[in-house]
């Protein structure tokens, strides 16, 4: 969730065509009662280039030259989180700890926990904060961290705060908490506008998660911060994966996120208001948020972060670790203002050894999923060499951004015709045939947003990166590639179970006149769809249609 799409940009070659965008609708230029019957491609291309001058010229972003820069502290081994740890870390010199959160509740447990036992430190790294019920109880552990004299850090994409500026700096006014916006919009203009005028450079957003206190444990994943991540929003829920680490990797998560706090795109909160917050807006939010935490004193999350079991093997520092080489991979933050052929910027060259040399089973498990001509010759040629490959994402009836479904669609076929196994997620397994949705919003009751990938049930990939152009060469991303295969060889039987209740699988069925058509089945009671289950006609001839747009690259 927290996708978008935007319109290709308006090239100059584009613009000598009849051409409809849907912020300028360029065929309706001048009345049509005066149009005459040639037109000058480059009369419309002066008025439209004139237009996006002025528009462009409208957004402007204040300095961020002076902004101080600090680092991970590194005599941490002293705080209740490293002394916690220890002995564990004594038997596994070298190794690093990991123990996977799959449980919406259990990954916000796990972060409460952190902040609740933070001594020095709090670094946090998002795409999405939503004001909601969990993004509240998030920021209002942060606060309380900060009133102990924790240094808090922060840092979060600007996607998702449009509207909520003054709020980012009223935190970043505490004397122990910075709050920092990446690649920001600017404030002086809409932000319709400026995904056209800045095309190329706010489309492009910082989709990394992570979380590190005292650098001596942190969680990394595919998890934002909102109720859809943490099984709070009973309309609407995300199946995600986190993954809890100690040891070694954590200093790697730490100097990634100190390479994002500390780059120029980077925002200080109050920078980008413009002022400080007054003393009455301060106090005015602050009485918001206080309010709204009285209320939820009786919070199953506040309840399970006093007496879960996870809580409970947290204070007593006894967490079932698993222990192996653990190794970060991430985008550069450069890779934002840099050319999109400048790979050594780029997570993908860094993961694309694991995908070179697996020799017997490859499992991805990408929300997002648009392969592209080289995905699916790679795939391809996996399978033809025998090695079996089983991708799981999301459905037409299950993904929360159809538009991107449209992309993966095209290429089903080729994929099943070279033996890729496809699995697609259901919106709900209890879910009723004919219950399907009337528009085209892709709202559904459970979605796919885990980002893994296992190679030869020996090492897991765990992050925020799907297997899509956006990912890949526009956004940032970070994961960690785990060598784990007492782990792998544990949890790849119950996926197996899992995608049997949870997917639909499909196949690809040849008709009595020869023509070859996809169908889905239902392991669980072997009922076949002859089309995408559980949607309207409506939905599938827009995603058909959207196939033949030329925005791949932006999905």
């Amino acid at each position: 969730m927290g996708r978008y799409i935007i319109p290709e940009a308006l090239t100059s070659s584009a613009l000598a065509k009849p051409t409809i965008s849907p912020v300028l609708n360029l065929q309706r230029s001048t009345p049509l009662s005066n149009r005459s019957t040639t037109r000058s491609p480059l009369t419309l291309n002066f008025v439209v280039l004139l237009l996006f001058v002025l528009l462009s010229g409208c957004a402007s972003l204040p300095e961020n030259v002076s902004r101080p820069a600090s680092y991970g502290y590194t005599d941490t081994e002293y705080t209740q989180l490293g002394q916690k740890f220890a002995a564990a870390h004594r038997k596994h010199p070298q190794e690093s700890g990991f123990l996977l959160l799959s449980n919406g509740v259990d990954a916000f447990v796990a972060r409460g926990f952190l902040m609740q036992t933070a001594e020095r430190s709090i670094d946090a790294q998002y795409y999405l904060l939503h004001n909601d019920l969990t993004g509240r109880l998030f920021v209002d552990q942060l606060i309380q961290a900060a009133d102990r004299g924790v240094r808090v850090r922060l840092l979060v994409d600007d996607m998702d705060f449009g509207g909520r500026t003054l709020g980012a700096a009223v935190l970043d006014n505490h004397p122990n908490m910075e709050v920092r916006l990446f690649n920001p919009f600017a404030r002086n203009t809409g932000r319709l506008t400026q995904f056209v005028t800045r095309f190329g450079s706010v489309t492009r957003r910082m989709h990394n998660k992570s979380f590190t206190v005292d650098n001596q444990a942190g969680i990394i994943g595919g998890r934002n911060i909102g109720d859809e991540y943490f099984d709070a929003n009973p309309d609407f829920a995300f199946t995600d994966l986190d993954v809890l680490v100690v040891g070694p990797v954590v200093k790697e998560v730490s100097n990634s996120f100190d390479q994002y706090w500390n780059n120029e795109l980077s925002y200080p909160a109050t920078r980008l208001l413009g002022r400080s917050p007054t003393d009455e807006e301060h106090d005015r939010l602050h009485a918001v948020l206080k309010t709204f935490m009285a209320e939820q004193k009786d919070s199953i999350y506040l309840q399970e972060l006093r007496e879960s079991e996870l809580a409970e093997w947290l204070r007593t520092g006894t967490v079932p670790f698993e222990w192996g080489d653990a190794k970060v991979m991430q985008d550069t933050p450069d890779k934002i203002l840099a050319n999109r052929s400048e790979h050594f910027h780029h997570l993908a060259p860094q993961l694309a050894p694991y995908f070179k040399e697996v020799s017997d089973e490859l499992y991805i498990f990408s929300p997002y999923f648009v392969p592209g001509k080289k995905g699916v010759a790679y795939l391809s040629d996996l399978s033809e060499r025998g090695i079996r490959v089983r991708v799981v994402t999301n459905g037409l009836s299950s993904t929360d951004v159809p538009v991107v479904h449209s992309g993966y669609a095209k290429y089903r076929k080729a994929l099943l015709k070279a033996g890729v196994e496809l699995y697609e997620m259901k919106p709900d397994p209890n879910q009723p045939e004919d219950d399907r949705s009337s528009d085209f919003t892709g709202s559904s009751k459970a979605s796919l947003h885990s980002k893994a990938f296992i190679f030869d049930q020996k090492y897991i990939f765990i992050g925020s990166l799907n297997l899509d152009p956006r990912s890949i060469k526009e956004n940032t991303e970070i994961g960690v590639v785990l060598t784990a295969p007492e782990l792998a060889m544990r949890i790849v039987p119950d996926i197996n179970r899992a995608i049997e209740k949870i997917a639909f699988k499909l196949e690809l069925k040849t008709l009595n006149d020869g023509r070859e058509r996809i169908t889905w089945l239902e392991q669980d009671t072997n009922k076949i769809h002859y089309v995408d289950p559980q949607t309207s006609f409506w939905q599938r001839f827009l995603v058909a249609v959207s196939g033949f747009l030329p925005i791949e690259s932006q999905l």
